[in-house]
């Protein structure tokens, strides 16, 4: 039923230590990825129509990341795409520090916030997508129709753990990048790649491994969402 939907194609894009950590236990900000998985996940960004994160990941960051190589920014033209992909803030409370570098990026960018949101700020967002709600969670369903309805069909999701966690449970990823980076950072409060409740082994979603690169030190995972087997585990 999910793919038969009108919404982007959605993947998520993450590094992580080689024990499954995002960050360290005070949430620095990841910065553990080396050039090389900086050149990948810009690569990966320049593939989209936009990118979505959390309100705690631009916290912690301050600034997205843009497509700036002189060659991905051909490839996005010559595929008849603006420069930049749309930058998509998921917020629920919409009260933003402006002094954050991000909102001086020449990029593109939308909020995506719940209907019963407060009043945002003067920080100048392009546009404002009001999602459905229940129980004070955004309806993925719908936002996701929404940001179809806007012309969105390729979808990066950049973190954090909780966003990512909502968004797989509503069956709406499609593929996975994980970079594993040579480091152990431990923690019972560092965030993983999916926070929230977790999922039981049995209806967990399965994945099917696309393939598996070495560049120096790291290792990247390529994933896609096995979406036949996960159902049949609800079955």
């Amino acid at each position: 039923m999910i793919d038969k939907i009108d919404r982007p194609y959605t993947t998520v894009i993450l590094a992580i230590s080689a024990d499954g950590k995002i960050a360290d236990k005070v949430r620095s900000p990841a910065r553990f990825g080396s050039a090389n998985d900086k050149a990948h996940l810009e690569q990966q960004v320049a593939a989209n129509d936009a990118v979505l994160f959390g309100n705690g990941t631009l916290q912690a960051y301050g600034t997205t990341m843009r497509v700036i190589s002189p060659e991905l920014l051909k490839q996005r033209e010559l595929a008849g795409k603006p420069p930049q992909p749309v930058q998509i803030v998921c917020s629920r409370s919409r009260q933003f520090d402006p002094n954050l570098r991000f909102f001086q990026q020449p990029v593109p960018r939308w909020l995506l916030t719940g209907q019963d949101a407060g009043t945002v700020n003067d920080c100048k967002f392009d546009r404002t997508i009001h999602a459905k709600t229940t129980d004070r969670e955004i309806d993925w369903m719908d936002a996701f129709q929404q940001l179809a309805s806007f012309g969105i069909k390729r979808l990066a999701i950049l973190g954090g753990g909780k966003l990512v966690a909502s968004v797989l449970a509503a069956g709406l990823v499609d593929e996975l990048w994980l970079t594993v980076c040579p480091l152990i950072l431990g923690g019972v409060d560092a965030p993983t790649p999916v926070e929230g409740k977790g999922f039981l082994a049995d209806l967990a979603p399965k994945l099917e491994l696309l393939a598996v690169k070495q560049v120096d030190q790291e290792v990247f995972l390529h994933y896609k969402v096995d979406r036949a087997q996960s159902q049949n585990t609800h079955k």
